[in-house]
């Protein structure tokens, strides 16, 4: 056995007829640009060396190749290039085999599809999700994987951008093999022994055609029309789509010049820029200063104040964390109604196979309700998910303070509510974070941790280590009437409000915020939520409300009337029967006329394009504002925060990211031309002004934190 010394991270030695390549570029083994000149010059070494008859590609440590090396995007590509190391790598006359354990994502896949025999460990996972960075597989991903595995389970996988098991894999022909254990190098060898043992020559991916030529367009052009719905305006799906029927109908080398054209598209879309920014923001948020002064409390078991739908919600995530929980209601009948909340959520995940009785019944065990507070004396963190009443919060907490042990973190799920107010009832402020999930809270992502003015750093660092545990996106938050999200909401929401009142219909507004590409407008928005939780909130501010400011009353109206959205039957929209699809409804349209009547405005028309500026320009004028006053610590936080917790979409890679895009002097030209309608509403933020005046943008300030 001998082995060539070198520094680079693909290591290359003969173990008797076979070239093990084993790439070693920590943590998971990305294709930089010197594993790929290691890939090729492995080729190289295996088409010259007469003792070499095979060839076993591994990972070292716990990844195969988890694809691109993201340290490189953005910097001029260096050769060698991917595509053409795989293309000479599976043209050569010798077998050439992997071995894969852990992920082999995107370019990683692609590796080993261009290899003649795959073999996968337990453990493995594989997956092309270049979609979810604008992109499409580049290296002939598109053209390998539909001869692999069908042009539609194929087209399926790019597009969802998630990874498929070791035995997934098989049944879907990604993979020749699958063993047990948990040492590739050892399985590796052994599978290429085999197959050289049994004269087994190279099979190219590249020479296989694609199965049911018709069947497979036929698919791919539904499947084209139903994601032309989903995706609201993505650029990469359909480019994925028609790589995929490239594959289908032209010869391999044909379908790779196709799938290198479209790549560059993508490549070259500011799509991609704000995808990418989405991407690494997601990673950043958890960087704080806390991080570097202190380290998370233990944690193991929880209590849960409240089991309504937050409460239950919260319950979820915990238990699904591995953590046991105690819940607490008022009384008997409260508390079986929390408990029915919890069982509905799992029962439902048994309902479509995603769960056995028996996982739910190992959960379950690990959950105690309970209708006194002496039965968390010994929990070692505390989520209050009471009714949004600062009263009945600080009643709570007052109780918290008699019965928990000392150490226990005290945290408050409140949306909006002065943090620093509930902890100063207790004798121990230093304990006391907000943690404001997100509804429902045992599926949506975001997490804002908000840090009153007296919390320990332990106490935060906890925080997110809670959310990590619960595989949520946490954001740092200060305290404020809304903290990041319902702060900025409240303000292009008011904008949204004007505009309503000045001449477009609610339906314009929310087809107009449909098409820059959220999920649904703020109207329909209300609706879901139900208007009467804005009515109250509108109700609590009115006592701080500036006398000088322009204020709607439609919602009211609205809202008085007991219209509350989905569950009431009619709000802004009309659901009939319990539709969850709203129709457009007259009288609302005869409510907002009688108003302007009222105030003597005489409507104009706005297109959507008028609409989004508007929009866009409160949003970010108040996300500057968030972030000057220290209530956000970077752009990317803010951005974070309207990617996971309020549909902002993706693509656009969040409100300050957008700005960034257009251009913030064309922004703040904006948010200064329309200060000449109402110069109190439309304030531009110093923070914006300071930045234009210096030729900076909000990227400049992602460094802090």
């Amino acid at each position: 056995m001998s082995e060539q010394a070198s520094a680079s991270p693909v290591h290359i030695r003969l173990d008797g007829e076979v070239l093990v390549v084993t790439i070693d570029n920590p943590p998971v083994n990305a294709l930089r640009q010197a594993v790929r000149a290691g890939l090729q010059e492995a080729v190289e070494q295996l088409e010259q060396d007469a003792a070499s008859r095979a060839m076993l590609i591994v990972g070292q440590g716990k990844a195969f190749i988890a694809g691109a090396d993201i340290r490189e995007f953005g910097k001029p590509p260096m050769a060698p290039f991917l595509p053409e190391v795989l293309n000479r790598m599976e043209a050569g006359g010798k077998l050439v085999v992997a071995a894969i354990h852990g992920p082999a994502l995107g370019g990683g896949l692609e590796v080993a599809m261009a290899t003649h025999y795959r073999l996968a460990l337990p453990g493995a996972k594989l997956g092309l999700p270049e979609v979810n960075l604008g992109l499409l597989p580049g290296a002939g991903g598109t053209q390998r994987s539909p001869r692999l595995m069908g042009a539609l389970p194929a087209a399926e996988l790019m597009l969802s951008g998630k990874h498929l098991s070791a035995k997934a894999a098989l049944a879907a022909g990604l993979v020749d093999k699958l063993v047990e254990g948990d040492d590739p190098v050892a399985a590796g060898l052994a599978y290429v022994r085999e197959l050289l043992a049994s004269g087994t020559q190279p099979r190219r991916t590249c020479d296989l055609e694609v199965a049911d030529k018709a069947a497979a367009l036929a698919a791919l052009d539904q499947l084209a029309q139903d994601t032309a719905k989903k995706t609201r305006g993505l650029f990469s799906p359909a480019k994925i789509i028609e790589c995929v029927k490239a594959a289908v109908q032209m010869p391999f080398a044909e379908g790779v010049k196709r799938e290198r054209e479209l790549f560059l598209e993508c490549l070259n879309s500011p799509q991609r820029a704000g995808l990418v920014h989405a991407f690494f923001a997601e990673r950043e948020t958890a960087k704080i200063p806390e991080a570097r002064a202190a380290a998370p409390r233990h944690f193991a078991k929880l209590a849960i104040i409240g089991g309504g739908t937050m409460g239950a919600g919260i319950t979820v995530a915990a238990l699904d964390a591995g953590l046991s929980v105690v819940m607490i209601e008022r009384d008997a009948e409260s508390i079986a109604r929390g408990r029915k909340n919890v069982e509905k959520v799992y029962d439902g995940l048994i309902a479509k196979g995603r769960m056995t009785a028996e996982a739910k019944a190992a959960t379950m065990a690990r959950y105690q309700p309970s209708t006194s507070y002496d039965d968390i004396k010994d929990v070692d963190l505390v989520i209050e998910a009471v009714f949004e009443d600062i009263e009945v919060k600080k009643a709570v907490f007052k109780e918290l303070d008699r019965v928990c042990k000392s150490g226990a973190v005290l945290a408050t799920n409140t949306s909006y509510l002065d943090i620093d107010a509930i902890a100063a009832v207790t004798s121990r402020p230093q304990d006391v974070i907000g943690l404001h999930f997100f509804s429902p809270a045992n599926i949506m992502k975001l997490l804002e941790i908000v840090v009153p003015a007296k919390v320990a750093p332990d106490v935060v660092v906890t925080a997110f280590e809670l959310a990590k545990r619960m595989k949520k996106v946490p954001v740092r938050a200060g305290v404020c009437d809304g903290f990041i999200g319902n702060r900025i909401l409240s303000v292009y929401r008011e904008a949204a409000n004007y505009m309503l009142e000045d001449g477009a219909s609610p339906y314009e507004i929310d087809a107009a915020v449909r098409e820059f590409g959220y999920p649904m407008g703020p109207f329909q928005v209300s609706d879901l939520a139900g208007g009467d939780i804005g009515w109250a909130t509108r109700k609590r501010k009115a006592a701080t409300r500036d006398p000088r400011a322009r204020y709607v009353e439609i919602a009211d109206r609205i809202a008085e009337r007991g219209w509350y959205g989905q569950k009431t039957g009619r709000g802004w929209y009309l659901y009939p029967e319990g539709a969850r699809t709203g129709q457009q409804d007259p009288e609302v349209l005869a409510i907002v006329d009688a108003e302007r009547t009222k105030k003597g405005i005489t409507p104009r028309a706005f297109t959507h394009e008028e609409i989004m500026r508007r929009y866009m320009a409160a949003m970010v004028n108040e996300c500057a504002k968030v972030l000057e006053e220290g209530i956000a610590l970077r752009p990317l936080d803010i951005d974070v925060t309207f990617l996971f917790g309020y549909g902002f979409p993706r693509w656009r890679g969040g409100p300050m990211q957008w700005a960034d895009m257009q251009g913030l002097p064309k922004v703040l030209a904006d948010i200064e031309a329309f200060a000449k309608e109402d110069a109190l509403f439309w304030q531009p933020a110093p923070l914006l002004k300071k930045l234009v005046a210096e030729g900076r943008n909000f990227a400049s300030l992602n460094q802090r934190g």
